[in-house]
């Protein structure tokens, strides 16, 4: 079994992508109460990967001190990278770029960046390493568990970033033997 937990809340006066951008206070109470319930309801996992980006680092550092498990960064776990407006303030990325907040299509590439559809499939090559993530917490973002849920149920890829409810220090099961993900909270 693979655990997906999705950051705790960052400030989304910013871009996310592969911002720097630190928790909140709040995003820290989120990512410890996700880590107290994984320890009070048993979830064994043996180590956590976490995407190298500040939000889901500092989230897994939560984690661990919480589990005393090891946390080993790892690339493969970024969000889509949305280039040059990567952790600029949104009021600011409205201004120079509308273009890529008005009518953004899966297949528009963000300016040095990735568009939805390359993530995707960057995310699907990943899912054929999976196995050696095998009883571990992986740490990442919500992009990265919405392109699974797309990808394991069949579904098109859509702009639609609420679909699945990843939700700030939600965290999902990822049975990649059967095929399947779900949230478990």
């Amino acid at each position: 079994m693979i655990y997906l937990m999705r950051h705790g809340m960052d400030d989304e006066r910013y871009v996310g992508g592969y911002s720097d951008i630190e928790l909140t206070k709040e995003g820290k109470k989120q990512v410890l109460d996700s880590a107290l319930w994984l320890k009070n309801n048993d979830i064994y996992f043996k180590k956590i990967y976490s995407s190298d980006v500040r939000r889901a680092v500092n989230s897994a550092s939560i984690v661990s001190k919480v589990m005393g498990k090891e946390v080993i960064l790892d690339s493969n776990l970024r969000e889509l990278d949305k280039g040059k407006i990567n952790g600029m303030l949104v009021k600011k990325a409205l201004e120079k770029y509308p273009e890529y907040f008005k009518d953004l299509t899966i297949d528009k590439e963000y300016p040095n960046g990735e568009s939805m559809i390359s993530f995707y499939e960057r995310i699907v090559r990943w899912l054929f390493y999976i196995n050696d993530y095998d009883d571990n917490l992986l740490v990442t973002h919500r992009g990265v568990i919405n392109m699974i849920y797309f990808y394991l149920n069949n579904i098109d890829v859509s702009m639609d970033k609420e679909r699945f409810n990843v939700t700030y220090a939600s965290i999902h099961e990822l049975d990649i033997s059967k095929k399947k993900i779900r949230r478990i909270k």
